[in-house]
């Protein structure tokens, strides 16, 4: 569309057709307040905050409604439009309680900030205020009728936002109020987004409300420790008495990939940090009891029998599982230490997508996978499997947003009615299992049709939706965990057939796709770089075992057999998530980092309180493949991050840790002016940092310098580092790494979480676990 230039306060603006003016304003650095008007929600007009002066027009204007137009002359602060907004703030003030010292709001108020700007100290109003108790509409949501200035902002977004409409408006004039869909409590999915819409302190967080203050708090934005999706969240910290306590998180940065958008767990369920279960000293098996110990007593006993099992009976006695919730840093160091120190490819971890198939199907094809961000403006999108309202909120966020903004085409492939159904203009059942024979049919084989029926979707209704999809241009196509193996593979051909279709593959917790990344694979090192061919990381790493490792499963019956002699898991509850014989350890020295005394730590012999993803710094990279920067939040002094715990584990078994995290000392390599043995070869970390202008790191700790050495090693990662450290996602082509190796589909186990459930983390998550929503139903018993 064509620009429209126009004036305002004297001030030159262009701004696209169409644009609101409040909009066109605040891209020329103009503040126009408002209350009720939100970007990306249906306009309402309520509040009458932003009316502004338009020239030949004879009454003041909404800039909210109103659209920018040819040689439009406004004024914005003239005498007239301040004494106007004046008037609505004392309209607003005239039943608001005047409770701000003890509001949670206070500091934060948008009808604060405007009683402050424009003066409206007194009031004409001399009746009695009305007064109503505050309601509890939920474990984590509290209204308080009285400061409720009616912008209708909770409500729009609860419905065109979420698409739940748990929200919604009683009455008419002056006796409107805000109501909650089952008249005295909410059931909705207690997203809290409500929460954060809302300008005043009329909606309160059950986790937050009277607490502390937000100058009383730094607010450390990082990234959401639950799904695959990837959300910034911002966390608000204090200090306590055993380090730095996290009392709130929200969405309040807003240059991350979710933008406006957390869901209940991003935004309330940080409280497993503070769970009175959280182990805080590290504890040593004797007599059959864990017992507490020293870090020192527990890193000699380790480092001991970890050394005594390696030499004794030779690397692949020893088996490592990792996390998909560590960073990215630790994950890589992890694989490091297993190969490098341990002399073991027995490693491994809980796979909830098939990202090696995706690696190999997509080698040496850049530019086949999509952002999060890619999302949020495809003009059509196909879904196959997954349930992203319970399993990926930011993805069904994203497309209900494009859906509804700028008119995408959603198709749904699904084996159940899911809530997206909503949205597609197409939707197909089909037999739970046979998604596979749909790929095949979408890329042309009609043969599976007949496969396909058996669940309400006629024949005519698949082909239509195929000539639909085949015909759609720009198509992300996001798929879950019901195609692996050569499926993901087929996929990936159809995709390529499509012009500029891209794929999306959907994996569980918050660093799955990390951990795949860094090589936590017994046949795999990482960048999907074959262990069999691993002359880079011959060069990086120095002598690896070359024989493939033993899958998670093989592990434990290896350890059943008497082969294992030693087990080191490290954030990972493989015996309570994946229904694991715990006797089978029972010959096994079994090492667990862990937050909580889960299943497998509970048969520990030495388990070390690990510090989560909120109180550590690194990266993660969520499922689409953008690259995050992770920050430290909150601190439990007590505990240790996993990276600091492998670096001293590797120390205490004698081996250098300069040969693990490359730190310390400066340019020492003649920058290739000479040859032979001689020539500097070791230091080309050093060249490599001077090249990109880094400084070399102090401290075997720091998980920078693990960054550092993944970005000059592992294919696709090395991006921007400034964009990175800007708080910027940074895409990592998967197409870039190595070719990958099949792997057994049998290893995928989805997670199976909802919007109320996290793995083990979220049965430590009081928030979770109080919501109604997380409660089964109760069956109703026949009186006698």
């Amino acid at each position: 569309m064509p620009d429209v230039n126009l004036t305002v306060d004297g001030k030159k603006v262009t701004a696209p057709a169409g644009t609101l003016l409040i909009e066109a304003c605040k891209s020329a650095g103009i503040e126009v307040p408002s209350f009720c008007y939100y970007p990306n929600l249906s306009l309402q007009g309520a509040c009458r905050m932003c009316v502004v002066k338009v020239e030949k027009m004879p009454k003041l204007q909404t800039a909210c409604t109103t659209v920018v137009a040819e040689g439009m002359v406004v004024a914005t602060d003239s005498d007239e439009v301040r004494q106007a907004r004046k008037a609505m703030v004392e309209l607003l003030l005239g039943n608001h309680p005047l409770d701000c010292p003890v509001c949670d709001a206070g500091g934060e108020c948008e009808l604060q900030d405007m009683t402050f700007a424009y003066g409206a100290h007194e009031s004409k109003y001399t009746e009695a205020k009305n007064h109503r108790e505050e309601q509890q509409w939920s474990p984590v949501v509290y209204f308080d009728r009285p400061r409720c200035i009616l912008c209708y902002r909770c409500v729009r977004v609860c419905g065109e936002g979420m698409d739940v409409w748990a929200l919604g408006v009683q009455n008419r004039g002056v006796t409107s109020i805000i109501a909650p869909n089952q008249s005295d409590h909410l059931e909705c999915e207690e997203c809290g987004m409500c929460i954060d819409i809302c300008p005043v302190g009329a909606l309160t967080s059950g986790a937050y409300r009277y607490k502390t203050r937000p100058w009383e708090m730094n607010h450390v934005a990082t990234v959401c420790t639950h799904c695959g999706d990837g959300c910034k969240t911002t966390l608000g910290v204090r200090r306590c008495d055993t380090g730095m306590e996290i009392v709130r998180g929200d969405n309040r940065d807003k240059s991350g990939i979710n933008n406006d958008f957390l869901c209940i767990k991003g935004r309330y369920a940080f409280d497993f940090a503070h769970s009175e279960e959280r182990l805080k000293t590290p504890l040593i098996r004797k007599d059959g009891k864990l017992t507490p110990a020293t870090w020192e007593e527990a890193f000699e006993l380790i480092g001991r029998c970890f050394r005594e099992v390696r030499d004794e009976h030779g690397g692949q006695a020893i088996g490592v599982i990792g996390s998909t919730r560590t960073t990215n840093e630790e994950n890589y160091l992890l694989s490091k230490f297993a190969r490098v120190v341990l002399k073991t490819n027995n490693v491994d971890h809980h796979r909830t997508a098939d990202f090696p198939a995706l690696a190999g199907a997509l080698h040496g094809k850049p530019g086949k996978t999509a952002t999060m961000r890619d999302v949020l403006t495809a003009p059509a999108i196909l879904l196959i499997g997954n349930d992203p309202t319970n399993q990926h909120p930011l993805l069904a966020w994203q497309i209900r947003m494009n859906v509804r903004l700028r008119r995408a085409k959603l198709y749904v492939i699904h084996s159940t009615e899911i809530k997206l159904t909503r949205q597609a203009v197409e939707s197909a059942l089909l037999p739970a299992g046979t998604e596979a024979k749909a790929v095949a049919f979408l890329a042309g084989d009609d043969s599976v049709l007949e496969a396909l029926t058996g669940n309400g979707t006629s024949r005519d209704a698949w082909s239509a939706l195929r000539d639909k999809v085949r015909a759609a241009q720009n198509l992300v196509i996001a798929f879950g965990s019901e195609l692996r193996g050569p499926d993901v593979g087929k996929l990936a051909g159809l995709a390529s057939s499509l012009s500029g279709a891209k794929l999306i593959c959907l994996a569980d917790y918050s660093n799955s796709r990390g951990a795949s990344d860094m090589g936590l694979y017994p046949d795999l090192l990482p960048g999907y770089e074959p262990v069999t061919s691993s002359g880079k990381f011959l060069q990086e790493w120095g002598q690896l075992p070359a024989e493939r490792g033993l899958t998670l499963p093989e592990m434990f019956e290896a350890a059943k057999s008497g082969k294992l002699k030693a087990l080191y898991a490290v954030g990972t509850n493989p015996v309570g998530r994946l229904a694991i014989d715990p006797f089978a350890l029972a010959k096994s020295f079994v090492v667990v980092q862990d937050m909580f005394l889960t299943e497998t730590a509970s048969i520990a012999d030495v388990v070390l309180p690990a510090a989560n993803a909120y109180e550590k710094a690194g990266t993660c990279t969520n499922t689409c493949g953008d690259l995050q920067l992770v920050k430290k939040a909150g601190e439990v002094s007590e505990c240790k991050p996993d990276f600091e715990m492998i670096v001293r584990i590797a120390d205490a078994m004698g081996f250098d840790v300069h040969g693990l995290v490359p730190f310390g000392g400066g340019t020492h390599a003649d920058m290739g002016q000479s040859r032979g043995v001689q020539s500097g070869e070791a230091d080309r970390h050093a060249v490599w940092l001077e090249a990109h202008n880094l400084e070399p790191k102090l401290t075997p700790f720091d998980p920078m310098a693990i960054l550092d050495e993944i970005q000059r090693v592992v294919t696709g990662y090395d991006v921007s580092r400034i964009n990175l450290l800007a708080g910027n996602d940074q895409h990592i082509e998967i197409a870039e790494s190595g070719a990958g190796a099949a792997q057994n589909p049998e290893l995928i186990a989805p997670a199976h979480d909802g919007l109320f459930s996290s793995g083990t983390l979220g049965r430590y998550s009081k928030t979770l676990n109080s919501v109604m929503e997380n409660k089964p139903a109760e069956t109703e018993v026949a009186a006698d």
